[in-house]
């Protein structure tokens, strides 16, 4: 291909790529199909690796790239990135209307509603359409150059869009604010800094949190902290791997282009631009439309896919807005409704610690039970030392909590105005509670040191917790390797390892308080049974820190056997997909760590196999590479296993969640709610024996 051809190629599939990402992640449109996408990416990254100087800034393969920073640098705003006053109830936004009114008399006010959206704020800055810096909000004055991080945000464009001279607004829901036959004639701003919210989906976040308890790393409490966390990555790649979105809703400064009048307006303008909008937004001309705006959105919001804790009331006037002016905090024509959260009080009744089988110790608050939300709780999750200290917990306080995200049961604050002097400050143990090791802070990929750990490996709560998730379901599956026959097996001594496993003997076993001939015999077929796993299982079960199934799998995937993965250099561990950097270099020093080669050579003398079904080598892809399915409901003679390892044999990928990305949902007996979203989103619904019929055709003549 000649400079000239290649070059207008590039165009080409830059356009189309850009085009696509838009319909996708903006629009919630998807124009093709997953592997046409993945086909067009390619072509494109060949064409570029061929002629390296068409690659620039804004290249759809630029999302992900360059190497870790140092640190931040400081960005100073242009325009302040002011904070909102918040109102808690319908009176005093009233009060709010009236004295805005007061500031304006004689004046019609207009009013947006839009949520509020539980994020990070952040300002994009593009200069002739091309972004250009990323910066968070910081102190409203000064915040955190994170342009590397920004630009793996998918919904983020590299470049803006040329807009047309009439905009129709998509999708704008019904009785809301734009009308979509007035389209204002808009140009490419020659500079403008747009104001948004970096956020996590509420699917995304349960997944990452899933994930993370899978190779026992800490959880996050909330997505705005995990959001929060990915923007403050040094290393880019570790953010692009969080599911992060944007919302923009403002601007600050621009040049170059004939500034709108309204929010409304803006709206309109920035969408144009290929800017992600709020999906809902309320037009109000009144203190009765405002309440009926922010109850009507009440309603709405567990079905987005973002958390928002509130509503922003706005004048929708420009022009208005600079009559009203700010206070040094918060602009005066603005507010945040928010919505009362879920809340209980209770009593701390203590604070235990549980050390994990990676040896992180986590600080539980054991409660007076309360019912919340619809169910009783008693337990709740404190995190980390750090986070105690901070709120100031004390055993024997009264504490407000309340389900952030109706899910996880967070302690809010401790009602210090309720303390008799008898509340005790918790001692964080200086020691490993279980077996009085040293402890020591751990850092991990970039984020803040606040996980303690036991140092010692031979730790009886981490031997617990490695052989327990050993014998998982979805590690090595031994039936009855439960927690009871865990603990007994560690207390007598017959097991130090998951090789120990493999010597036990029937007399050793049936010897055991509660266990019997019958039961030894069925703990020792299962035991034999495992052996013939697939390696990605083994890789799963032998609990190497930060690794989860997802990523074992991938693993499999590109090595053939336990050995080549063995060999693996941390450079090519960071290669493959859905590994990257940290974990690298967690299965690296894992896999050469002398005790840890030890116990393989054990497990490989017991008749483990050490070979991966999953193996796919570049030039023999599988039928079914690239495609994602869901299993929802109880299919008549498949086990969700039996059709996971179906799928997963024929090259595709399984997910939790139904999305615009699934291409096949599988349904059974009492599917729930992820079939209803299959149905709206138009996806194919396979019931058993139509799938079992796709993947004989798939497998091809035996």
């Amino acid at each position: 291909m000649t400079a000239t051809a290649a070059r207008t190629r590039h165009a080409e599939l830059v356009a189309q790529i850009r085009a696509h990402d838009h319909a996708y992640y903006v629009l919630a449109q998807p124009t093709v199909s997953d592997s046409e996408y993945d086909r067009l990416y390619r072509a494109l990254v060949d064409l570029e690796r061929q002629f390296p100087e068409l690659l620039t800034p804004d290249s759809p393969t630029q999302r992900v790239g360059g190497a870790p920073l140092d640190k931040f640098k400081p960005v100073r705003h242009s325009q302040p990135m002011l904070s909102l006053d918040n109102t808690y109830s319908p009176a005093e936004l009233i009060e709010f209307v009236q004295r805005v009114q007061r500031l304006l008399p004689n004046k019609t006010l207009e009013w947006t509603v839009e949520p509020k959206v539980d994020g990070v704020a952040v300002t994009l800055r593009y200069e002739q359409g091309l972004l250009t810096l990323g910066a968070t909000r910081g102190d409203g004055a000064t915040g955190d150059d994170v342009t590397a991080n920004l630009k793996t945000v998918r919904s983020v464009p590299l470049r803006l869009l040329v807009p047309p001279a009439s905009t129709h607004t998509r999708n704008a829901p019904q009785q809301e604010l734009f009308d979509p036959a007035r389209g204002p004639a808009v140009a490419l701003p020659t500079l403008i800094e747009v104001r948004g919210e970096v956020f996590m989906t509420k699917s995304g976040f349960a997944q990452l949190n899933a994930q993370r308890a899978a190779a026992s790393e800490e959880t996050f409490a909330n997505p705005r902290n995990a959001t929060a966390g990915a923007l403050k990555q040094l290393d880019p790649r570790v953010t692009a791997a969080r599911p992060l979105d944007l919302i923009v809703y403002g601007a600050g400064r621009s040049e170059g282009w004939s500034a709108p009048g309204r929010q409304s307006e803006l709206l309109e303008r920035l969408r144009a631009l290929g800017l992600k909008t709020p999906e809902h937004c309320w037009l109000c001309r009144s203190t009765d439309e405002l309440l009926a705006a922010i109850a009507d959105l009440d309603r709405r919001r567990a079905d987005l896919g973002y958390e928002t804790d509130g509503a922003v009331i706005k004048l929708n006037s420009f022009a208005l807005r600079q009559q009203c002016g700010a206070t040094a905090k918060a602009p005066r024509w603005a507010i945040a409704y928010k919505y009362a959260a879920a809340q209980a009080q209770t009593r701390l009744r203590r604070i235990t610690v549980q050390v994990g089988r990676t040896g992180a110790l986590t600080p539980v608050a054991e409660l007076e039970p309360v019912t919340l939300a619809g169910s009783t709780i008693s337990r709740a999750t404190l995190h980390n030392a750090d986070e105690i200290r901070r709120k100031d917990i004390r055993v024997g306080d009264h504490v407000l909590i309340e389900k952030a995200g109706e899910v996880i049961p967070a302690v809010v604050k401790a009602l210090t105005e309720k303390r008799t002097g008898q509340e005790q400050v918790f001692p964080f143990p200086k020691s490993c509670p279980e077996c009085g090791s040293r402890i020591s802070r751990d850092s991990t990929a970039g984020e803040a040191n606040v996980v303690w750990r036991c140092t010692n490996p031979d730790c009886p709560a981490q031997v617990r917790g490695r052989l327990e998730h050993w014998c998982a379901r979805s590690a090595m599956d031994l039936e009855g390797g439960g927690e009871a026959l865990i603990v007994q097996l560690v207390k007598t001594g017959l097991v130090r390892d998951v090789a120990d496993l493999y010597r036990l003997r029937l007399d050793e076993l049936a010897a055991l308080e509660r266990m019997g001939e019958k039961s030894a015999r069925n703990f020792l077929a299962s035991i034999e049974a495992s052996k013939t796993r697939d390696l990605w299982r083994l890789i799963f079960g032998l609990g190497i820190l930060h690794v989860g199934a997802g990523v074992a799998k991938s693993l499999a995937r590109h090595f053939a056997s336990l050995d080549d993965l063995l060999e693996a250099s941390h450079k090519t561990l960071s290669q493959i997909d859905d590994v990257g950097d940290v974990i690298a270099a967690s299965v690296h020093a894992w896999c050469n760590d002398p005790d840890h080669r030890r116990l393989l050579e054990r497990l490989r003398q017991a008749g483990l196999n050490l070979r991966s079904e999953l193996y796919a080598p570049a030039a023999t892809a599988r039928p079914w590479a690239g495609k994602t399915f869901v299993l929802t409901g109880t299919l008549p003679t498949l086990t969700r296993d039996q059709a996971t390892a179906q799928i997963e044999a024929l090259g595709a990928t399984v997910a939790s969640s139904v999305s615009k990305k699934t291409d096949y949902v599988v349904a059974g007996a009492e599917p729930g709610s992820k079939l209803d979203k299959a149905h709206k989103l138009g996806l194919r619904i396979l019931d058993e024996a139509e799938f079992l019929r796709l993947c004989r055709e798939a497998a091809g003549p035996r």
